[in-house]
C-alpha cells in the first residue's frame, strides 16, 4: 500500500512519452490499445495537439482479440494505412491490456517493417512507468536508425537533446534555449525533438556536441556519442551564469558532468526540489551561483543511475517524498504537490506538464529566460 497517493497525481506514462518525443518527426504513432490511452494523451499530455498535426492513432483493440492475440487486426490496420499516409517511419507503443496479455510490440513492429518497407520501431511500454522511459526509448530508437549523417557542419554547432512539452511545455522555454546559445555564438544543428523538422533531427551527427537538458535525452546522447563520436554534457540552461557555464562546457567539448558536483552540499540543504532529475539539478546548480542555495532534489519519476548521488534521490511515493523533505524551509514542486505538506513550509508553486497536464500551464514560467520569480520566492 505504501505506493498508493492519497493526494498527489500521477506523471504522464511511458505509453504518452513515445507519442510526446516522436509528435513532430513525421512517423506513424499507433497506441494499441482500445482508446482510453489516447484520450489521456490528446487530453491532457500533450499541448500541440490542437495547433500541430500529428498521425497518432489508436488500434481499436477489443477485449476478444486481446484474449486470442489476434495480432493480424493491427498489423493489417497499420499497412494499411502507411500505404495511403506515408510516413516517414512506423513506432507501435504498447499499452496496459497488451503488456498484461504478453503481446509481442516488437514482433509486431518487424512484421509491419516487412510488409511496408517502412522504418518500423515497437517501443514495449505497458502505462506504468513514467514518461521519461517512453520518450527514452523512442529518442533513442530514433538516432539508432535515422540519424544517419557523419559529416560535420562547417561551422561550430550543437544538438539540444531530451525536449518535449511535458518538461517544457509551449510557453516558449524551447526558443529562449535556442537564443540564449546563439547569443553566445554556438549554433543549433538540430532541437531533438520540438520546434525543429525532421531533417535537421536525421542530420543530428553533423553537430559537434550535445546538451542533454532532460534526462530523457540521456540514452540518445550515447547512441550519438557511440555512432559519431560526439560529446555531451548535461544540464539545463536556467539563468545567465549556468547557461555561461555550460556554454564553455560546449565550446571546450567536456563531457564533464557540473550537476554532480552538488553533492558536498545535500545534507545541509534547506530548500527541496521536486521534478524531473535534470532540469531540477540545473535549476539547483541555478540557484547556488546566483544566490548561495544549497539545494536536495527529488526526483519523483525514472531516473537513471548515473544522475543519483546525496544530492540528487529518487522517489516516487508519496510517503517518501514528504519524508525526505520533512525538515525543509523551501519546497519548490508542482503545484499539487502542495497539500501534502506543511502550511509553515515556504512553497514555491513550479507547475510541471507532465505532472499537472494542462491546469497550470498558463503559470509555467520560462525559467531559461528568466528565474528571478523563483530566487525572489526563497526564504
Amino acid at each position: 500500500m505504501k505506493q498508493t497517493a492519497r493526494i498527489i497525481s500521477t506523471y504522464t506514462g511511458d505509453t504518452s512519452g513515445v507519442c510526446s518525443a516522436l509528435y513532430e518527426l513525421g512517423g506513424l504513432i499507433v497506441m494499441h490499445d482500445p482508446s482510453g490511452c489516447n484520450s489521456t494523451y490528446s487530453t491532457h499530455d500533450e499541448p500541440r495537439w490542437y495547433d500541430m498535426d500529428s498521425l497518432i492513432f489508436i488500434s481499436g483493440l477489443t477485449e476478444k482479440d486481446a484474449i486470442f492475440g489476434n495480432d493480424e487486426k493491427i498489423i493489417s490496420d497499420t499497412v494499411n494505412a502507411a500505404k495511403e499516409l506515408n510516413p516517414r517511419f512506423i513506432a507501435i507503443a504498447g499499452t496496459p491490456i497488451p503488456y498484461l496479455t504478453g503481446c509481442d510490440i516488437k514482433s509486431i513492429a518487424f512484421e509491419i517493417e516487412n510488409r511496408t518497407g517502412i522504418p518500423s520501431f515497437g517501443f514495449e511500454t505497458d502505462g506504468m512507468r513514467s514518461y521519461i522511459r517512453g520518450a527514452s526509448m523512442a529518442f533513442s530508437e530514433y538516432a539508432e536508425r535515422m540519424c544517419i549523417t557523419s559529416i560535420k557542419n562547417t561551422g561550430f554547432s550543437m544538438n539540444i537533446l531530451g525536449v518535449t512539452p511535458l518538461d517544457f511545455s509551449v510557453n516558449g522555454s524551447v526558443e529562449s534555449m535556442k537564443k540564449a546559445f546563439r547569443d553566445r555564438e554556438i549554433e543549433i544543428n538540430s532541437v531533438i525533438a520540438m520546434g525543429c523538422n525532421f531533417k535537421d533531427v536525421e542530420n543530428a551527427g553533423a553537430a559537434d556536441v550535445n546538451l542533454v537538458v532532460s534526462s530523457c535525452g540521456l540514452d540518445c546522447a550515447k547512441i550519438l556519442r557511440k555512432k559519431f563520436g560526439t560529446p555531451y554534457i548535461v544540464g539545463t540552461p536556467y539563468g545567465n551564469k549556468f547557461t555561461d557555464i555550460l556554454s564553455g562546457l560546449l565550446k571546450s567539448h567536456s563531457e564533464k558532468n557540473i550537476l554532480l558536483n552538488m553533492a558536498e552540499n545535500a545534507e545541509k540543504a534547506k530548500t527541496v526540489i521536486i521534478g524531473e532529475s535534470v532540469t531540477s539539478m540545473s535549476l539547483a546548480y541555478a540557484l547556488k551561483i546566483e544566490k548561495n542555495i544549497d539545494s536536495k532534489i527529488i526526483s519523483a519519476v525514472d531516473t537513471p543511475m548515473e544522475l543519483l548521488s546525496p544530492f540528487c534521490v529518487n522517489a516516487t511515493d508519496e510517503e517518501d517524498i514528504v519524508r525526505i523533505s520533512e525538515n525543509a524551509v523551501n519546497i519548490i514542486a508542482d503545484p499539487m504537490y502542495k497539500p501534502i505538506f506543511k502550511d509553515n513550509v515556504n512553497f514555491i508553486e513550479l507547475p510541471h506538464e507532465a505532472f499537472s497536464g494542462r491546469i497550470y500551464r498558463d503559470k509555467i514560467p520560462n525559467l531559461i529566460e528568466n528565474i528571478t520569480p523563483i530566487l525572489n520566492e526563497l526564504n
